[in-house]
């Protein structure tokens, strides 16, 4: 420190500089800056103003609106279903002090009072008899006009002939009778009905049963007409050629494409082996690898499980090709047409019957006590709803199974006619 700016102290002037007393700091008399909160800093510095508040409608308001206007809906429904009381109109129309006629009331008031007719009388005698009965006299009635004749013994007789004429005729006792309305009568022959007599207890009758087991049509079979020729007229014909496959013979193939009986369509297969002449069994008319063109019947019946084919051309590898005219296809053990898998739509006729179940459940939901405004309402628903469901059961029931044949499967074509041939050379060619 410079000697000009000491202070002017007499305790420095005097040299003892220890018993000088302390200078305060001059930071002392000020207090120190408290640092600003983030919150101040950032509301400072912030660019753009407060937003306008934003009126919201209360979640309680809105909860008692709508609870006490579905209150208000429903109180209203269940009025207007309530059923009515008897309540008895009030008579507008006094109808106890009107005048009845004299005719009226001078007739009898019920059916027992009612005067009672008795037998027809004479016009002239009529009034006399009547007087005298009344008196309590028994005075008998006179015959009105003459007596009929007694009736005549040849005419009842002709009449009671073509009565029984008239019933045997219409009787059904005889064949081929008709009756009044001119159809034919079928009825049992005489024969017939003597062989009933002799029919024991436990055989079965012709009756319903027998019509759907068709034991008519087998009696007929066994009672069909009798050949009597024992000697054939027809003759041996030789061979066609040489090259042939009589009919008989098996095809064996398998199939490229599959069959689906949904639509009807066409099927292909190929020949798996050899197939030589039926005379010698030297020549080869069929090679391995031939192809084979047919169709397959579509309509399925209830139980079904076999789809029927029918092969309609033969191609060989060479380009030569042969109508078969038809001819049956089968399965591997020779059995008509081919079964693989069968889809009866059980899921689908589940389905239907649950929907079916479901809309009809409410049928019996109406109740005695419902007026007949809600009653009404429920039934023309519940009929609609039933009918609906009947309507997709009786559709379900109505979809034939489907069968499936998969590619592959071995089949065999049934010859039945003879099929004149060319002979191939090694490998399927002439």
């Amino acid at each position: 420190m410079n000697e000009t700016d000491a202070p002017d102290d007499p305790a420095m002037r005097d040299g003892d500089p220890a018993e000088a007393p302390p200078s305060a700091p001059q930071s002392e008399s000020r207090p120190a800056p408290q640092p600003a909160s983030p919150d101040a800093i950032a509301a400072r510095l912030r660019l753009r103003g407060d937003p306008p508040r934003v009126m919201r409608l209360s979640r309680k308001a809105l909860i008692a609106l709508g609870g006490g206007g579905a209150a208000v809906i429903g109180g209203a429904l269940i009025y207007a279903l309530q059923p009515g009381g008897d309540r008895q109109g009030q008579e507008l129309y006094n109808t106890d002090g009107r005048a009845t006629a004299e005719t009226i009331s001078s007739a009898p008031s019920d059916y027992g009072q009612v005067p009672r007719l008795g037998a027809p009388l004479p016009g002239d005698l009529g009034g006399p008899i009547v007087a005298a009965r009344q008196r309590g006299e028994d005075v008998p009635v006179p015959p009105i006009g003459a007596p009929p004749p007694p009736p005549d013994p040849r005419v009842a007789a002709r009449e009671r002939a073509a009565q029984e004429r008239d019933a045997a005729r219409i009787s059904g006792l005889f064949l081929g009778t008709r009756g009044s309305g001119g159809a034919a009568v079928a009825g049992p022959s005489l024969p017939a009905l003597a062989d009933l007599g002799t029919m024991p207890s436990g055989a079965p009758q012709r009756g319903e049963d027998s019509v759907q087991n068709g034991q008519a049509e087998k009696r007929a079979f066994m009672a069909g007409e009798v050949e009597r020729r024992t000697v054939s007229a027809e003759r041996l014909a030789p061979p066609a050629s040489p090259y042939v496959v009589h009919a008989g013979s098996v095809i064996p193939a398998a199939l490229i494409t599959g069959l689906s009986s949904d639509l009807p369509g066409q099927v292909t297969a190929q020949v798996t082996a050899h197939v030589y002449d039926s005379l010698t069994g030297r020549h080869l008319l069929i090679p391995q690898g031939a192809r084979l063109i047919g169709e397959y019947d579509s309509q399925i019946s209830f139980g079904q499980n076999r789809l029927l084919l029918a092969w309609t051309r033969l191609i060989l590898p060479d380009g030569r090709s042969l109508a078969l005219e038809r001819q049956p296809g089968a399965d591997a053990m020779g059995q008509a047409g081919l079964q693989d898998r069968t889809n009866h739509h059980w899921g689908m006729m589940l389905r239907a019957s649950a929907v079916s179940t479901l809309l009809g459940v409410g049928t019996e939901l109406v109740s005695d006590d419902d007026g007949d405004l809600a009653r009404a309402l429920r039934r023309g628903t519940q009929d609609t709803l039933n009918q609906a469901g009947q309507q997709i059961v009786r559709r379900q029931l109505n979809v034939q199974p489907t069968l499936t044949i998969r590619p592959g499967m071995p089949v065999r074509v049934i010859v039945t006619h003879d099929l004149v041939l060319a002979p191939a050379g090694p490998g399927g060619r002439p």
